[in-house]
């Protein structure tokens, strides 16, 4: 037997109903918004993610799938969906043709790090992003978007936390402080904290390192290192989350994983989800649509991993059941052309209808419909046929009646 990749997972019948009801309340809730679906590639050119996501993060130095093809040019297996729609918004001049680029896009992403529950190395993410609105009322909505798709979902017992890690005129500053703070500190920390008080200092509060973290809990905050402008910014985003009601709690240590952020970040954190127990993060990134070779447009947005918001899922939720709204059956290999005749007919009528196909007896045909949970069983007998009739069963009630053949896609309709 030849098994599924490690870091990978099949979603069978039985649990992908969880996915598609998350898929679907997402679509629902981000077009409520305003919010335009797109859709873009699996693989992209390696330098557009060494570029956005940045040089000196693990995903770019450890994580990213990437190879060079038969022409030579260095592919990545996209690990993130932001840089992407960035690319698109730039390569397809999409601020000309939206009002306001508001977009979404739901698809997999690939990053080779260790598996455990609820991360994988082929994840799947729902993405929302808004170019060129630099007002803070923005940052208010996309969070009141990602915390409506919370409650749409039934999540519950969750937290929201934010941050500002400011913008390039203030944070050289902070960036100083904390390096300072650290002082001699450094060489306690582990080998990537150490790295990254050289690349980049913001990123130690990343770190889940326990014996590491005695040391960063001291570290001085970027909030209180903000220039007037980005002061200015949280403070009415901090007012906009009041306005809608949406409690929050401010987290010194939320810096993000990705180079590209600028102030405002958050995360949405649920328990009971594995190690990892953010199951939607994001925030503005001021700087990256220019950086990667667009016009000077600002950007915010969040992602949120699909599967840990199906376990975040309530045990308990209630989906709709999947079942025929009828089954036929035939009685004999004669009646069987009719029965497909007839079967073709309920389709087309746009309701679900199924057949045993193997031509085995009625008991056995019977046997499957009540497995599939079918309501209704229209059975096509020699008689049946001449008569211009189908028999129908209904399986709750065990009772028989005849109606006419041309009748059948309305009883069916009538009885769903």
């Amino acid at each position: 037997m030849i098994a599924a990749i490690r870091g990978t997972q099949d979603i069978l019948p039985g649990a992908v109903e969880r996915w598609q009801f998350v898929e679907a309340t997402a679509c629902r809730v981000f077009e409520q918004y305003g919010y335009a679906e797109i859709r873009t590639p699996i693989i992209e050119r390696e330098e557009l993610f060494a570029k956005g996501t940045g040089e000196t993060t693990d995903i770019v130095q450890k994580e990213m799938y990437a190879f060079t093809d038969k022409d030579g040019e260095r592919i990545t297996l996209r690990p993130e969906a932001t840089p992407s729609l960035v690319r698109a918004f730039v390569e397809h001049a999409l601020e000309q043709g939206m009002a306001v680029p508001k977009v979404y896009t739901i698809g997999p992403m690939f990053r080779r790090e260790r598996p455990q529950k609820g991360r994988y190395r082929q994840f799947h993410q729902l993405d929302v992003e808004v170019f060129g609105v630099e007002d803070p009322s923005v940052d208010g909505e996309v969070i009141d978007v990602a915390w409506t798709l919370i409650r749409e979902l039934g999540i519950t017992g969750v937290e929201l936390a934010v941050n500002s890690v400011g913008c390039p005129d203030c944070r050289p500053a902070f960036s100083a402080a904390l390096v300072a703070a650290l002082g001699g500190d450094v060489a306690r920390l582990c080998g990537d904290c150490q790295r990254r008080a050289v690349t980049n200092p913001l990123r130690i509060f990343d770190c889940k390192v326990p014996a590491d973290q005695p040391v960063i809990d001291a570290l001085p905050h970027t909030v209180d290192y903000l220039c007037d402008a980005c002061r200015a910014h949280f403070d009415a985003v901090l007012r906009y989350l009041d306005l809608f009601g949406i409690p929050c709690t401010v987290s010194h240590r939320l810096v993000r994983g990705l180079d590209y952020y600028t102030r405002t970040t958050f995360e949405v954190l649920a328990g009971g989800i594995g190690a990892q127990s953010a199951v939607l993060g994001g925030g503005r990134y001021d700087g990256l649509v220019r950086h990667l070779g667009g016009p000077d447009r600002v950007g915010i947005g969040f992602a949120a991993g699909i599967e840990r918001l199906v376990l975040a899922l309530p045990d308990a939720l209630a989906l709709p059941e999947k079942r025929p709204d009828v089954f036929v059956a035939a009685l004999g290999d004669p009646a069987r052309e009719s029965a497909l005749a007839l079967l073709r007919d309920l389709r087309r009528a746009g309701l679900n209808a199924q057949i045993e196909y193997e031509g085995r007896s009625l008991k056995s045909q019977m046997k499957r419909a009540d497995r599939l949970k079918a309501p209704l069983v229209f059975i096509l007998g020699d008689d049946e046929i001449a008569r211009g009739q189908v028999t129908v069963r209904r399986m709750a009630a065990s009772a028989q009646e005849s109606i006419p053949r041309e009748t059948a896609v309305a009883f069916v309709k009538a009885n769903r």
